[in-house]
C-alpha cells in the first residue's frame, strides 16, 4: 500500500501557499516523478496515477499551480498566477518542489512530468534545470504559431491597460481555445477533452475545472511558451536528456499530432539526442483519464524504469 500524503508548502510568491501530494511507496523509493499539471485543473485528479505508479517503487509528487486547486486563498484567484511575472513564479515554485523533495530523498533519479499548460513549463524546466534530471515526459503539449501566441498575448497587455490583469476576457478564451471542439459539437462543449464521456462530465461539474484565466495568467502562460520558440534558450537542454513525448492523434491542442510532431523536432533541433514519442490513436487530450488511462499509466512507469 502507497501513503498519499497532502502538503501545504510555501509559494516562492510571498504571502502565497500551495497544495500539493506526495504519494509514498511501500519499501524502497526507486524513483520520483513530479508532476505539472495543466491549465484549469488541480493536481488531485493525477492521485490515481501516483498510485499505480508506486505501485512500482515510484514515488509521485505534485502541486497545485499558483491560481489552481488548492493553492488558492478565495475563488476571486481562480486562474491568477502572480505580478509582476506569473510565468516565472510557476516556474520557480515547480523548481522548490523539486529542491524539497530531492532533500528528503537525495541521490533518487529524479523525473518531471508537464501535461498540457503543464508540457509547457516542463519544456521550459528543462532548459532552466534539466540538469537536475533524469528524464521527462511531455504529455498534451503543442506547436502553436508563434505569431498567433505573440498576437494573443499582445491582446492581453492591451486589456490590461483598461480592465486590469485580474479581468477575465471571454475574447482571450475564445482565441486560446479556437476550434477545439470542431466536428465533435452536439454532446459539450469539452468532448475534444477525452472519448469518456463520464470523464468529461465529471469535469464540467467541477468548479476546480471550469472557471476562466485572468489576463496575468493568460499573458504569463504565452510569455513562457514564446520562449520556447527562442534557438538559444533551447540550447541549454542537457543535450543527452531522456524526454518522452505521449499524445492523443485526435488531440486538438497537438493539433491531431503535427503540432506534437513540430515540438518533437525543435528538441531535436537544439541537439537533443534521446527524444521518443508515441501516439495513441483515437485517444483526445487528457490521456490520464482516457478511455486508455491503463496504458499510459504503464507506459509512464515503463519510460522511468528504463532510464533506472
Amino acid at each position: 500500500m502507497s501513503q498519499m500524503i497532502d502538503l501545504t508548502l510555501p509559494s516562492t510568491v510571498p504571502g502565497r501557499t500551495l497544495h500539493a501530494f506526495r504519494c509514498v511507496p511501500e519499501g524502497e523509493v526507486r524513483a520520483i516523478l513530479q508532476l505539472s499539471h495543466g491549465m484549469v485543473e488541480f493536481i488531485d485528479r493525477y492521485k490515481p496515477l501516483a498510485e499505480s505508479l508506486a505501485q512500482r517503487g515510484i514515488l509521485v509528487t505534485g502541486n497545485d499551480h499558483l491560481g489552481h486547486g488548492g493553492s488558492i486563498r478565495t475563488k476571486a484567484d481562480y486562474g491568477y498566477f502572480a505580478e509582476p511575472d506569473g510565468n516565472r513564479a510557476v516556474l520557480e515554485d515547480l523548481h522548490s518542489v523539486t529542491k524539497l523533495t530531492k532533500q528528503l530523498y537525495p541521490g533518487v533519479p529524479y523525473f518531471l512530468l508537464g501535461h498540457s499548460m503543464g508540457s509547457f513549463y516542463a519544456r521550459q524546466y528543462l532548459c532552466e534545470w534539466g540538469e537536475e534530471l533524469d528524464g521527462a515526459i511531455i504529455m498534451g503539449t503543442g506547436f502553436q504559431p508563434k505569431a498567433l501566441v505573440a498576437f494573443a498575448r499582445a491582446v492581453c497587455r492591451v486589456l490590461a491597460v483598461f480592465f486590469g490583469w485580474q479581468h477575465r476576457s471571454k475574447l482571450v478564451a475564445k482565441l486560446s481555445f479556437l476550434g477545439y471542439n470542431k466536428g465533435l459539437e452536439g454532446r459539450t462543449t469539452h468532448d475534444w477533452l477525452n472519448r469518456d464521456h463520464a470523464e468529461v462530465d465529471k469535469y464540467l461539474a467541477d468548479e476546480r475545472c471550469t472557471f476562466t484565466f485572468t489576463l496575468n495568467a493568460y499573458y504569463s502562460m504565452f510569455s513562457g511558451i514564446l520562449r520556447l520558440y527562442d534557438p538559444a534558450f533551447l540550447d541549454r537542454m542537457p543535450k543527452n536528456l531522456p524526454v518522452l513525448f505521449l499524445a492523443g492523434d485526435a488531440d486538438p491542442v497537438g493539433e491531431r499530432s503535427a503540432g506534437v510532431k513540430r515540438a518533437v523536432e525543435s528538441m531535436k533541433n537544439a541537439g537533443m539526442r534521446n527524444v521518443r514519442v508515441k501516439f495513441y490513436p483515437g485517444a483526445r487530450h487528457e490521456l490520464l483519464v482516457e478511455t486508455n488511462k491503463l496504458e499510459v499509466f504503464a507506459d509512464i512507469g515503463d519510460f522511468v524504469e528504463q532510464q533506472l
